[in-house]
């Protein structure tokens, strides 16, 4: 099995990341989709450093979203910055192939991420950056009780514009005031 189910939701689950899923994430992160909302449009990635970073991510808070039905990888849901005495973090996530967004599957992997923060990392704060232009995720972290705190005035240069990066975050009590996952 490529996969191990760490978290489990109810269509998906998070696995241990596996390096021999380099190609698939240099493809994705290659993708103009991608990239753009990453805020990695500029950069190249290439199959050698992906292998390298999922290398030295192996012992670390970064999860493959792996669907339930067929085993299939969708993307990725990391904690980054990881400080366990002032218990806080930086989530991060991307879901790779269109045809995989738009599905909720965005949304539970988050929710699975920020119970076994809260829960089993005993996190109380978990912050996360979103450029201005990416509505859609915007809305996705707000619906999820994520709040704006702070705006880093136009810091993003995309596409001959300027753009914010906008800062959001969320507390262990305000995520408990939210209806509560189910793990299945």
């Amino acid at each position: 099995m490529k996969y191990f189910p760490k978290i489990v939701g109810d269509h998906l689950y998070l696995s241990p990341m596996n390096v021999e899923d380099a190609p698939i994430y240099v493809k994705w992160l290659n993708d103009k989709t991608v990239s753009e909302n990453l805020g990695l449009d500029t950069k190249v990635t290439t199959l050698e450093g992906e292998k390298e970073w999922l290398k030295r991510c192996q012992n670390q808070y970064n999860f493959a979203i792996v669907l339930k039905e067929n085993d299939k990888l969708i993307g990725n849901v990391s904690f980054g910055d990881v400080d366990l005495i002032h218990r806080n973090a930086m989530l991060q996530i991307f879901i790779g192939d269109e045809q995989n967004r738009d599905r909720g599957y965005g949304k539970e992997a988050i929710k699975l991420l920020l119970e076994y923060g809260f829960n089993n990392l005993n996190l109380n704060n978990i912050m996360l950056n979103v450029y201005s232009f990416n509505k859609r995720a915007i809305k996705l972290y707000e619906s999820l009780g994520f709040k704006k705190f702070g705006t880093r005035h136009k810091s993003h240069y995309f596409k001959g514009q300027f753009y914010d990066e906008i800062q959001m975050e969320i507390l262990k009590d305000e995520y408990s005031e939210i209806e509560p996952f189910i793990y299945v």
